[in-house]
């Protein structure tokens, strides 16, 4: 017999799949887990049971009919027919229409825990205890060789170098799992060096993340005394875990960021800091040298050396006032002195006699200034510059000048 080439085996698979009644119309009921909305509008998910599963496919055109939204957990009726796709040799179901038949048992387990956990008040945020800014050790419980521990490790020392991390591997799914995750976590609690305990997991079906849907995980979190970042799956995958930790982080690469600061953003923080407090110091010596400036002229003003000095100055001003005014009223004086006596000499009669003149003066030593001081028989005397001469009034004449002129 020939030899078939895998493109004729997969080729001949299909057709069998195509030819069977019961494969080319049929309905499945399971539920939904892996659920996928492709960019396209294709729609990715499997249906499983208790034992077994099966991948499924619902494209574009069949998707716009759906009158309900998809999720991991819903139990569903799909109807349309399974088939090989060549290119894998992987067989799967065509959806062509979706029924719902209820929640799975799983998502109805969680539900119930998550409502029992927040009644008791496990998720309340006053519980929640703050992070650290600068944890200077962070403890990871998670898989030692996932893609997890490798996105953890890697975003907290490319943000924060200085920060120590030490790893406690543990399985993260299966039923061993929450047990491991327990033990870690009590660990590095224990441990007075680590500041924040980071636990998580990649994304998978709610099957791969049921670990972290633990009940007795779930209130061992709760009871650490070290804060704890929840980091289970992708952005839309909530765990109880998320709900109880500290903090929950979208993926294990946001619980690092969330973990540690940015160390360049601290230098830059740092630097800003440290150009303000150099200002402020600038402005506080400037104010403070400006004060001792005006402190410094006051002591200046008050020194009694310097007080003495400016007295001396101004008694020099006030001496040379003095003199000054002084000097300016002796020459007054001496002015009116100067007149004075220029008048006195004016009405001195010895003037006349040094002139050549007399002066007449009756007996009682008045001067004789008219013929009204005189009569006729009076005795008078007669100064003259070489002596006195005695006469006797004969006779005399009113209203004639000494020639006999009027």
């Amino acid at each position: 017999m020939k030899p078939l080439k895998v493109s004729e085996v997969n080729s001949y698979i299909k057709s069998i799949f195509q030819g069977d009644m019961l494969l080319s119309n049929i309905e499945v009921e399971g539920e939904i887990s892996n659920f996928k909305r492709h960019f396209s509008g294709h729609l990715y998910f499997s249906l499983k049971d208790e034992d077994s599963m099966l991948k499924c496919v619902m494209f574009k055109y069949s998707a716009k009919s759906l009158s309900m939204d998809l999720a991991d957990g819903q139990k569903i009726i799909a109807k349309g027919y399974v088939s090989i796709y060549e290119q894998t040799g992987a067989y799967q179901l065509y959806v062509k229409e979706i029924y719902s038949k209820g929640l799975g048992d799983l998502y109805l387990a969680y539900e119930k825990l998550k409502q029992e956990l927040e009644k008791e008040g496990l998720f309340k945020k006053e519980f929640k205890k703050d992070l650290p800014t600068m944890p200077r050790k962070v403890g990871i419980v998670t898989s030692s060789t996932g893609a997890a521990i490798r996105d953890i490790v890697s975003v907290t020392k490319r943000r924060f170098p200085p920060c120590e991390i030490l790893i406690y591997p543990s399985l993260v799914q299966g039923p061993n799992a929450p047990k491991e995750i327990i033990q870690g976590l009590v660990y590095l609690d224990k441990r007075e060096d680590v500041d924040l305990i980071i636990t998580g997991r990649g994304g998978g079906s709610i099957e791969d993340l049921w670990a972290f849907n633990d009940e007795e995980l779930a209130r061992t979190i709760f009871s650490l005394d070290t804060p704890v970042i929840s980091a289970v799956g992708h952005e839309t995958d909530f765990t109880i875990a998320d709900f109880v930790a500290d903090l929950r982080a979208a993926t294990p690469s946001a619980a690092a960021e969330l973990a540690v600061p940015n160390i360049d953003s601290l230098n830059q923080e740092l630097d800003n800091y440290f150009s303000e407090l150099l200002s402020s110091y600038r402005q506080k010596v400037d104010r403070e040298s400006n004060r001792l400036e005006i402190f410094k002229k006051g002591l200046k003003y008050n020194n009694p050396v310097y007080r003495l000095n400016n007295n001396k100055l101004v008694l020099d001003g006030l001496y040379q006032k003095l003199v000054n005014v002084t000097r300016d009223r002796l020459n007054d004086y001496r002015r009116k002195r100067v007149d004075l006596e220029n008048r006195l000499n004016l009405l001195n009669p010895t003037l006349s006699i040094e002139k050549g003149n007399g002066i007449l003066i009756d007996a009682d030593g008045k001067l004789i200034k008219s013929v009204e001081d005189i009569s006729i028989g009076d005795r008078i005397d007669i100064v003259m510059r070489d002596g006195n001469i005695k006469a006797l009034i004969e006779d005399f004449s009113k209203g004639e000048d000494y020639h006999g002129c009027k």
